[in-house]
């Protein structure tokens, strides 16, 4: 026999209370009598008059709300108890704009009255606030002050779904954290939080869009030929994951265009590794990357451009532009200066930017 849920009466509550005038038809199954009205049952009815004061708070009557919220102890006296009391003060503390305070009581509404009937109402409010927070709105200290609060709103968002397990609360709170690191580009991040939503939903939409989102996070945390190159390799591995399971989508996303363009980086970032060395001079290691983009990434614009770099290496020329007169003069210093006092390694002088070489080997642990 199915059991009554409290917490499936709130909800259905909530949606009904989105198209008013179907609110006096909602039901719900209860053990006892099975299909009954939720207005015909005294918790569904202290549960509609929560959701009433919601709604006429987020319409802005607030002065309305205020007082539902003075007589709510009255009207339902079997539900009084200090779990209402936590509510109704986080809801006073929420209609003054004080969201902080207010995300602390609704907190503790959910952790030391998790039987309460009030667990769906906290839950969305959290959402909500965590949802603003999260989202870039400031954190009031001393009603002038405003601060960041994106972690304050994570951490809530964060909570919600760890209670959830894999409720759609949870769900929405997860795709919220995922969605504001993309808009911060904390594309790494965005990129674990993506994968904790494959990991809890791995199947239907929900998880096809996981793996699409991890493997677009990883290629946009890529910033350049100066930077390490794993999470070209990681991004690449979804992306050919999703092109086999998901065909016609990847064929519309043009995901094959994208895997092309990950290769053509891949092997443009080794070749720029070799053209480094070129130009500090240092021959071997620069053929070494230049054969490397070649054999690995043979039909890319980067295998090219280091083919024309060996043959001119090996004719004993150079496609590298002219040094300079100001340039010879400050590499002959530094080279003066380093032979006779070991400068560069008594005050670790930097001699230009190295770009990161490829890792020898790579896991997908070190993502």
């Amino acid at each position: 026999m199915l059991k009554y849920n409290r917490l499936s009466a709130a909800w259905l509550i909530a949606a009904a209370l989105a198209v008013p005038s179907i609110a006096s038809q909602t039901w719900h199954l209860s053990s006892q009598k099975g299909w009954e009205s939720i207005s015909d049952n005294p918790e569904g009815q202290f549960l509609l008059a929560i959701s009433k004061i919601k709604q006429q708070i987020d319409s802005g009557s607030s002065q309305h709300a205020l007082q539902a919220l003075k007589t709510l102890k009255n009207d339902y006296p079997q539900f009084a108890g200090p779990a209402l009391d936590l509510y109704i003060e986080a809801e006073r503390l929420y209609i003054k704009g004080n969201l902080s305070k207010a995300a602390k009581q609704y907190s503790r509404c959910l952790s030391e009255y998790p039987d309460s009937p009030l667990q769906a109402a906290a839950s969305e409010r959290l959402y909500a606030i965590g949802t603003a927070y999260a989202s870039g709105q400031k954190r009031v200290f001393i009603k002038i002050l405003r601060f960041s609060a994106h972690e304050e709103g994570e951490k809530i968002l964060r909570d919600l779904a760890d209670r959830g397990g894999n409720s759609p609360l949870a769900y929405r709170s997860l795709l919220t954290v995922a969605e504001n690191q993309e808009r911060r580009r904390q594309y790494l991040d965005a990129y674990q939080t993506w994968a904790e939503i494959a990991d809890r939903w791995p199947t239907g939409t929900t998880g096809q869009q996981a793996l699409l989102r991890m493997a677009q996070s990883l290629h946009a945390a890529y910033r350049s030929p100066h930077y390490d190159a794993t999470v070209l390799r990681g991004a690449g591995s979804y992306f050919e994951d999703y092109k086999n399971r998901y065909e016609a989508s990847a064929k519309e996303l043009q995901i094959s265009e994208t895997l092309e363009l990950i290769t053509e980086q891949q092997a443009y970032k080794i070749f720029f590794v070799g053209l480094y060395y070129e130009k500090v001079e240092k021959i071997e290691p620069a053929k070494m990357y230049y054969q490397t983009a070649m054999i690995q990434w043979p039909k890319t614009r980067a295998a090219e451009m280091a083919q024309s770099h060996l043959d001119a290496m090996e004719r004993g020329d150079s496609l590298l532009p002219p040094k300079s007169v100001r340039r010879n003069l400050t590499d002959f210093g530094g080279h003066f200066l380093d032979k006779w006092f070991g400068l560069s390694y008594i005050l670790n002088l930097p001699t230009g930017e190295e770009p990161s070489p490829e890792p020898a080997q790579l896991k997908m642990s070190d993502l």
